[in-house]
């Protein structure tokens, strides 16, 4: 039964070999079951997921092309699904060992060694030849065995033997409501140890996901990339507590180190830091004098007030995930008792701010005093802390929302320089190099680091992240071959068939990147597509005014800004004949984009400059649009979806085959290629390309 199911299977993939979107979906709806079960009965027969079967019988199928027929390994990778010849490489190598480059020759050398070969005629030569055999094999063997052992080792210690993810801790009684008090030691514990820059910590969010498992800490180990795995349980009785710790070897599945601490409720400061340090031991981490002061630091000399400080982040963080108004009110009251019962408590600061930037944000953009009250609470915090890595993250986020971002990045990077392993400083830092000054070397250095730190199910989506760095300064393959990673991690074809849309539209195949967000809209309706994707191709109307209908309702739902699609909206409305509401629209875009220039805000103004430029030249203001278009062209580089839009923008069909604009066009590719054979340098440089 499962020979003749696993034929079939065999037989649909094969039917559908040059079809790389043929994937998980397509295959379970072929055979008639549904993903989980089909996942469930392939898992059962060949211990294989989807992906991982499809891929082998593509590769089996290469493998075949490649001894058989006369074509390069990237014509081949493309007749088996591979939509990308970079990605096909690293899978074929992965699987067979070797590089598909290297098969022929490989088959050759094997021929050879098949061969006969000539018998020595002189007996007495033969059995000198082999005694000197067994003689060198007696000293080689031992040799040989040691270096196997030696690169086993090494293999092994590819997972960073000082590499640790800190799971959530469990509160051990029946009262779930004080759980929070273990999320806080766990915090802490984390906190401390990502100070240790000879440690790699794995973030929060990466681990967030094993909170209620039963997967084996070997499987959670490969999963996360680490060497080892920190778990903890609490337990609080009156002002007593009881704190078991267990650090596990993953590759072992063995306690490295263990033990229960039984202290007063008023020393958890002092637990905190011993358990810290202790783990900084076992993992033998190198740790400096200053490192060592900053995890014995204190946060406050008031046990009540940190008991309220733990309940303000417990509502906080239930605000960010619920939206409910009563757990916002909540999480202030608390930040706010804990500051009354001590001053100068710079955490109780940092958590205020955040609560009122979450809560104000959108409310205040167009507004002067907009993070201001934020800004002074975070100082503040400075003030009693000189060494709190969230309140310089924090401060870099409001400079960065004021669009002061040199400023930005001297407090991301002061973030980092105390806590080494800062995920989301790197991530955000990466967003700013990318977005708004275009800085893409240092963009992809800070996602990559920031890719180090994050694992799990949070892993896929910056994987795309970093792909799209790679687009935004030309490198599409490299980008495509990220976006099959994520893809081949998470198996979100939404996600997948979106990035794939704005990767071909900024190569110009504008078709094409309409086919793949139709494709994308087939699978959820509600998906929220760049209007910019239907506007630039012709013939397109019904479709663009059906997204535009789409991306409204999402804003009347969530409340969020619209900074960069209002005219994008205004445009579909007026290709239907709606020129009334069109108007509407185009202005409401002036509007914002006019008031975020005038407030520097977050939004890079070289973004604000060419969306009112295009606005001004739809609605035949040349004077204006070209007012716009010369301070945009003010940049030291542009990314190439900037120059596949400017050169086929629509809005720009008044002055498109004007000298002065087509002169501007061609002063963004120059700059552009500039910025690409800079990253192509540095990419080869790194041997990264």
């Amino acid at each position: 039964m499962n020979k003749e199911f696993i034929k079939k299977l065999t037989e649909l993939v094969e039917m559908n070999l040059e079809n790389e979107h043929f994937g998980i979906e397509e295959l379970a709806g072929e055979i008639g079951m549904s993903h989980s079960n089909l996942h469930r009965k392939l898992k059962s027969s060949t211990n294989q997921t989807i992906s991982q079967f499809i891929r082998e019988i593509r590769l089996k199928k290469a493998k075949e092309l490649l001894l058989n027929e006369d074509l390069t390994a990237a014509e081949i990778s493309y007749r088996v699904g591979f939509g990308s010849p970079t990605y096909f490489n690293k899978c074929f190598h992965e699987y067979f060992g070797y590089a598909p480059g290297e098969l022929k020759k490989r088959e050759a050398d094997n021929e050879l060694e098949e061969k006969p070969v000539d018998i020595l005629p002189e007996k007495r030569k033969r059995s000198k030849i082999l005694i000197g055999l067994i003689i060198c094999s007696i000293f080689l063997i031992p040799f040989s065995i040691f270096l196997i052992y030696r690169a086993s080792v090494s293999k092994a210690a590819s997972i960073k033997e000082k590499s640790i993810a800190v799971l959530p801790f469990k509160y051990l009684s029946d009262e779930p409501e004080k759980q929070y008090l273990a999320d806080g030691m766990m915090d802490a514990i984390t906190t401390h140890l990502s100070k240790i820059k000879d440690i790699r910590v794995l973030s929060r969010t990466s681990v967030e996901q094993y909170r209620k498992t039963d997967k084996t800490a070997n499987l959670i180990g490969k999963e996360l990339g680490v060497a080892y795995l920190l778990e903890g349980s609490l337990q609080k009785e009156g002002d007593k507590i009881r704190l078991i710790m267990q650090l596990i070897k993953t590759g072992e599945e063995g306690h490295a180190w263990a033990n229960v601490y039984d202290r007063p409720w008023k020393d958890i400061f002092s637990v905190q830091s011993e358990v810290s340090e202790t783990i900084v031991g076992e993992l033998q981490a190198v740790i400096t004098p200053e490192e060592k002061k900053s995890i014995r630091k204190i946060p406050t000399t008031n046990i009540t007030a940190y008991d309220l400080y733990l309940k303000a982040r417990m509502y906080l963080e239930d605000y960010e995930n619920t939206r409910k108004e009563i757990s916002y009110q909540t999480a202030v009251t608390f930040y706010k008792a804990a500051l009354a019962i001590d001053s100068t408590f710079a955490k109780a600061y940092t958590g205020l701010a955040n609560a009122y930037s979450d809560r104000y944000y959108n409310a205040t953009f167009f507004k002067e005093n907009f993070l201001d009250t934020c800004f002074i609470l975070v100082n503040k915090a400075l003030v009693y802390d000189n060494k709190l890595d969230e309140g310089y993250y924090l401060l870099a986020g409001f400079y960065f929302n004021k669009g002061e971002f040199e400023k930005a990045l001297e407090n991301y990077d002061k973030a980092i320089e105390i806590n080494p392993n800062y995920y989301m400083a790197y991530y955000v830092k990466g967003m700013l190099l990318s977005f708004a000054i275009h800085d893409f070397v240092q963009a992809i250095e800070n996602f990559s680091k920031a890719l180090n730190l994050i694992g799990g199910d949070e892993r896929p989506s910056l994987i795309r992240r970093l792909g799209y760095a790679y687009l935004d300064c030309g490198f599409f393959e490299k980008a495509k071959y990220y976006y099959h990673e994520a893809f081949a991690l998470d198996s979100n074809k939404l996600e997948y068939l979106n990035y794939l849309s704005w990767l071909e539209f900024c190569n110009e195949n504008f078709e094409e990147a309409f086919r793949l967000t139709n494709q994308a809209d087939g699978i959820d309706s509600t998906n929220q597509a760049d209007l910019i994707v239907y506007s630039v191709p012709s013939g397109h109307n019904k479709e663009a005014y059906k997204q535009a209908k789409k991306i409204l309702a999402y804003y009347k739902k969530t409340g969020d800004l619209n900074f960069y699609q209002n005219h994008r909206v205004g445009y579909a409305f007026w290709q239907i004949g709606n020129t009334k509401e069109a108007e509407n629209y185009l202005k409401k875009q002036i509007k914002i984009d006019e008031e975020t220039i005038k407030l520097n805000r977050r939004l890079p103004n070289n973004w604000a400059y060419y969306d009112l430029a295009a606005t001004y030249a739809f609605l035949g203001d040349k004077v204006k649009a070209y007012h716009y278009l010369n301070k945009w062209n003010t940049l030291k580089s542009y990314p190439i979806w900037f120059v596949s839009l400017v050169k086929h923008d629509p809005l720009f069909g008044s002055i498109r085959n004007e000298d002065r604009f087509q002169k501007i066009i061609q002063n963004v590719e120059a700059k552009y290629q500039a910025e690409h054979e800079r990253v192509r340098k540095w990419l080869v440089e790194q041997k990264m390309l």
